[in-house]
């Protein structure tokens, strides 16, 4: 890519679209194409085709997908599969059928099977049954990367797949059921503060390892990657460190300086037991995160306050 480059990113108002959007103004890149969801519906493919046809994107990076925790999975499994397999269908045709140079996918890191070895390496994927509690979006998933290849191998399209590990930051859900685990645990933390709680319960047991990733060490990583890998297998990005998930509520509540008692609820899903990416291909390639966990949630936590509360 060069500064004058015309690049869209789709999806650039999530998560982790507004991250690489970030990144890439920051890095001095000015002809980006944007375009919101009433501007341009992902899932109507003739919609996606026209735009594709007008404006002629020479990369893309594509972010747009439907996302959400355990309970969104769970409650809407059809929407899951339905949109991401429409949303990513249409932009990875659409892209090649126009002419684009190169194509990012960001998938996720829940493709791999529940039960695979750890840390988890990228060949693992399809080696064994999904974690249940999230498969639908995991099957859309795979079908993207799939449909990467595919295009690969028989237009030689410059198609590559980026599998993220948990991510969190700025721009993040905070929806108390509809959330990931950093969100939710900086919200129902920061609301415990405020009504003075003497107790924080948890879904789950706390044991479980999670792997997170600050969103804008994934968006400084796609970046990387669409300037420095030209591949058919997919690229793991992670931090290459582990927490359980009590620990983790423990940093959180001292973040934000709640310091009632934390309390599980075993009724309630794990999820996997343990997953850690082993990323150590984008580390040979010279990418490495920057952002420490303690800093990013101090950061995320703040970032919460300004959006949500208005004050501390």
């Amino acid at each position: 890519m060069q500064s004058t480059s015309k690049i869209y990113v789709a999806g650039h108002l999530g998560m982790v679209g507004s991250a690489i959007v970030r990144h890439l103004r920051e890095a001095g890149f000015s002809n980006l194409v944007l375009r919101t969801r009433a501007q341009l519906d992902l899932t109507d493919q003739h919609a996606v085709d026209t735009f594709f046809a007008r404006e002629s994107p020479e990369y893309v990076f594509l972010a747009a997908a439907k996302v959400g925790g355990i309970h969104a999975n769970s409650t809407y499994p059809a929407e899951f599969v339905r949109d991401n397999l429409a949303i990513q269908t249409n932009v990875i045709h659409s892209a090649w059928k126009h002419g684009a140079k190169k194509l990012l996918f960001l998938g996720s890191s829940c493709i791999y099977p529940r039960d695979c070895p750890q840390p988890i390496k990228e060949e693992y994927l399809l080696t064994g049954p999904l974690e249940p509690t999230n498969e639908w979006y995991a099957i859309a998933k795979i079908a993207g990367i799939k449909m990467c290849q595919a295009y690969r191998r028989q237009y030689g399209f410059d198609a590559i797949c980026a599998m993220p590990t948990n991510l969190y930051g700025p721009g993040d859900n905070y929806h108390p059921e509809n959330s990931h685990v950093v969100p939710a645990l900086i919200r129902r933390f920061h609301e415990a503060k405020q009504r003075d709680d003497s107790e924080v319960a948890i879904w789950g047991t706390g044991t479980p390892l999670r792997e997170f990733l600050h969103v804008d060490d994934m968006a400084g990583a796609a970046a990387f990657l669409m300037h420095r890998y030209s591949g058919e297998d997919i690229i793991n990005v992670g931090s290459g460190e582990e927490i359980s998930i009590m620990k983790l509520a423990t940093l959180i509540a001292n973040t934000i300086g709640f310091n009632g008692r934390i309390a599980t609820d075993p009724s309630r899903p794990d999820g996997t037991a343990r997953k850690l990416l082993d990323s150590s291909r984008i580390f040979t390639l010279g990418w490495r995160p920057l952002i420490k966990l303690s800093d990013g949630l101090r950061t995320t936590r703040a970032e919460f306050i300004r959006a949500h509360s208005g004050g501390g």
